[in-house]
């Protein structure tokens, strides 16, 4: 490569790192084309940014990152993933590794710090975003469909009661 285009690579990852809540570095050594174009197609259709950068280049954007021990996740073949979502990219990762055992994630950037693999499967046992908000949107929606049952049993039981006293009535007028 050309000095303009190494400069290029490394401001093009420091800029991914920058402005992704996620950067994942995955070993994919032995994958092949196929395996490489599934994955690829299934990370894109989730809005991840899939890229394999030199490991020489990558250290050089760490370094000007201040993120020079996230370097030591770097051993062979390495490629990138980015995303805003920190959960969407670990997951399915985690996922393909499941069928191709040549993928592994080696470590990474979450949030401007360095995470080891351990913290990234961790992450990937996460539920996703949107379920997430769904639960916190069930766990506060809860008390108020508790307390409109509660109230509308009120009126309910009374209505009963009427109805039953009418039956009475009836039976007894029969």
């Amino acid at each position: 490569m050309a000095r303009p285009e190494k400069e290029a690579a490394v401001e093009e990852l420091k800029s991914n790192i920058k402005n992704s809540s996620v950067a994942i570095m995955s070993k994919y050594q032995g994958i092949t084309v196929a395996e490489v174009t599934e994955l690829r197609a299934k990370l894109r259709a989730e809005n991840v940014t899939f890229k394999v950068f030199k490991n020489n280049l990558a250290r050089r954007a760490l370094d000007e990152l201040d993120l020079s021990e996230a370097s030591e996740f770097m051993s062979g073949p390495t490629v990138w993933a980015f995303c805003e979502d920190p959960v969407t990219p670990a997951r399915i990762l985690k996922e393909f590794s499941r069928e191709v055992q040549v993928v592994s994630m080696q470590g990474g950037i979450l949030d401007g710090a360095p995470v080891d693999a351990a913290m990234l499967y961790n992450l990937a046992d996460l539920p996703s975003r949107e379920q997430l908000l769904a639960q916190v949107v069930g766990t506060i929606a809860m008390p108020l469909r508790n307390l409109v049952g509660v109230l509308s049993a009120v009126p309910r039981n009374m209505v009963n009661v009427v109805d039953a006293i009418r039956r009475k009535q009836e039976e007894a007028a029969a």
